[in-house]
């Protein structure tokens, strides 16, 4: 499918293919995975497919990076992007020093009453949880909430405090953006770092156009200089002297603290989290301005960057279902909100504000961009739900199976549309009564499952406590001592008390004649680069897959499961248990 504008990327955009994003119909039964069969207490291996070569939507660099290949420039010789750099544009600069000395600004006189950013100055109480603890305090806090989507919140309350999760959701979420000036430096320090982002260039084996993209904004013009192969330092901080912002795309694959970070925040959302962090030197501007498909919280983690946030320019670009290409500044009006994020300040805007950012003279900017939301909306639920009700409506109601009339062609159509005909009116009457009719086919709960199922292979892999890993499998006691495997043969007992690990971490889903239990224990930290992970079960065995869902966080025992036998109970515990999904209350012990 073709996108509607050639596409940019957004957090979320830069792991999704166009084939993802275009995929609008209820997926057929997958043929891979684990079989589960109760009856036999064993899961089988079926045949697995190859996965697919999806690896962080790497097809080529511009793909890669969800741009147009035509982007692609050559490498400039560094004494030439010196001399760029050196022709500064004066207007630029006049721009930036006077934006650094009011922090923002609101609509001018005679500018459209567009809504008004809010901004909050007040310094987070230090009565309310959490609030000014450094972020790893915090994250070992939230590993003692035993609800995962209480963790979750308390998390999403900590990213925008001091603005209640209420408050913002009612005035703010998709409708206007939110300005938070902390004047707290540290009041996101150990999320990510300059140094950190060093270390993963070291450390790990970074791409060019996969994982890294170097761009540069002058003259109104915007480049992408990626080179092939790794991204090693000497070359990356080469780009960076020489004036280039560099775009990490999946930093959570590299660091421990934004995937854990990361996996946490998406229970908030039910929605996919993403995470893209730019470095940029003073001075420079690394994107043209554009809107996302996203919504976008801005986190300034180190030095400061210019912002200029402007409304969507008419009423087709409000929460777009797309990106937009690059605009030009006589494009886009006068903006809405000007401010200078400093280290611990947080910016939010909805899909469809446009919004720049540049540096000041004075200082470098180290920022992620946190989003979720993409492709989320009524309309791409309606896109999985009404082909599966047109399908079933035809199968099941003749009203849809009968003939168009034999001289619809006659009166209908383009060509027709401005005659004045009682057969047009009957045929149009006819379409809306079909139509209407339509929503009492229409599977609504297992479209929603399909949109759930998309999600969970969409997530992070969940990050595990030290307790948990502890009351998992990963904490099983089997192991090789003494010359021999020992252990191996502790077990889950009628009398274990367990629960699901997280409460997102399952769904159950019909799919033909199985049904399908998917999961996001296996996932990868790279986005798609394994297949939907998911046990068939037995359909009598659903009833204890929700018995655990409507227990969460309660621990039950083995033995109150709804299976018709003990053995039946003890299978399916054991399976997720396996499988990495459920914990016991206290660790397996050897006998």
């Amino acid at each position: 499918m073709e996108l509607l504008h050639p596409p940019r990327v957004s957090a979320l955009l830069a792991y999704r293919s166009a084939v993802q994003v275009g995929d609008r119909e209820l997926p057929p039964r997958p043929r891979h995975g684990l079989s589960v069969s109760l009856r036999r207490h064993k899961a089988k291996k079926r045949p697995s497919k190859r996965a697919l070569a999806a690896e962080d939507c790497a097809e080529a660099p511009g793909a890669a990076n969800g741009e147009p290949p035509r982007d692609a420039r050559p490498v400039p010789d560094a004494a030439v992007k010196l001399a760029k750099r050196r022709r500064m544009n004066a207007n630029s600069r006049d721009a930036a020093a006077a934006a650094a000395s009011k922090r923002e600004r609101g609509l001018a006189s005679g500018e459209s009453p567009a809504p008004a950013p809010h901004k909050e100055k007040k310094a987070p109480s230090p009565q309310r949880p959490f609030m000014g603890c450094p972020l790893q305090r915090l994250l070992q806090e939230l590993g003692q909430v035993q609800h995962s989507r209480q963790r979750a919140a308390k998390l999403f309350e900590w990213l925008i405090a001091p603005t209640s999760p209420r408050h913002f959701f009612d005035r703010y979420w998709e409708k206007k953006p939110l300005l938070l000036q902390r004047h707290n430096p540290g009041y996101y320090q150990g999320l990510f770092s300059t140094a950190e982002f060093d270390a993963i260039l070291r450390d790990s084996d970074v791409r060019f156009g996969v994982n890294l993209d170097v761009t540069s904004y002058e003259d109104g013009k915007r480049e992408t200089h990626n080179p092939e192969g790794r991204a090693l330092p000497a070359v990356v901080w080469d780009f960076y002297r020489n004036g280039c912002s560099l775009r990490m795309l999946n930093p959570q694959a590299f660091s421990f603290t934004l995937w854990q970070f990361l996996s946490i925040l998406q229970e908030q959302f039910n929605s996919m989290v993403g995470a893209n962090t730019y470095l940029t030197p003073a001075g420079t501007q690394g994107f043209a301005p554009h809107y996302d498909d996203i919504e976008a919280f801005v986190i300034q983690l180190e030095g400061k960057k210019h912002w200029r946030v402007y409304s969507p320019r008419k009423e087709a670009e409000v929460l777009p279902q797309f990106s937009s290409s690059n605009f030009s500044q006589e494009e886009i009006g006068e903006p809405i909100l000007e401010t200078v994020l400093e280290a611990g300040d947080l910016l939010y805007f909805p899909r469809g504000f446009i919004h720049q950012g540049d540096c000041l003279p004075d200082a470098h900017s180290l920022h992620i961009t946190v989003s979720s939301y993409q492709r989320n909306s009524w309309g791409d639920l309606l896109e999985k739900l009404l082909p599966a009700a047109l399908q079933m409506a035809i199968e099941e109601d003749v009203d849809y199976r009968r003939g168009l009339p034999t001289d619809y062609l006659e009166y209908m159509g383009v060509l027709n549309s401005d005659v004045v005909d009682p057969r047009r009116d009957a045929f149009m009457q006819k379409i809306r009564t079909l139509i209407t009719k339509l929503m009492d086919f229409a599977p609504v709960d297992a479209a929603v499952d399909q949109k759930a199922k998309a999600f969970l292979h969409d997530c992070l892999p969940p990050v595990l406590t030290e307790s948990e890993k502890a009351l998992s499998v990963y904490g099983h006691p089997a192991r090789w001592e003494n010359g021999n495997v020992q252990n191996l043969d502790v077990q889950l007992k009628k009398k274990t008390q367990v629960r699901l690990l997280q409460y997102g971490i399952v769904r159950l889903c019909n799919e033909g004649d199985a049904t399908l239990l998917y999961y996001t224990a296996e996932n990868s930290r790279v986005y798609h680069k394994e297949e939907p992970k998911y046990c068939e079960i037995e359909p009598e065995h659903t009833d204890a897959i929700e018995f655990l869902l409507s227990s969460y966080p309660k621990y039950v025992s083995v033995e109150d499961l709804p299976c018709a036998t003990l053995d039946d109970k003890i299978a399916l515990a054991t399976v997720l248990f396996e499988k990495g999904l459920l914990i016991t209350k206290n660790p397996l012990l050897p006998v």
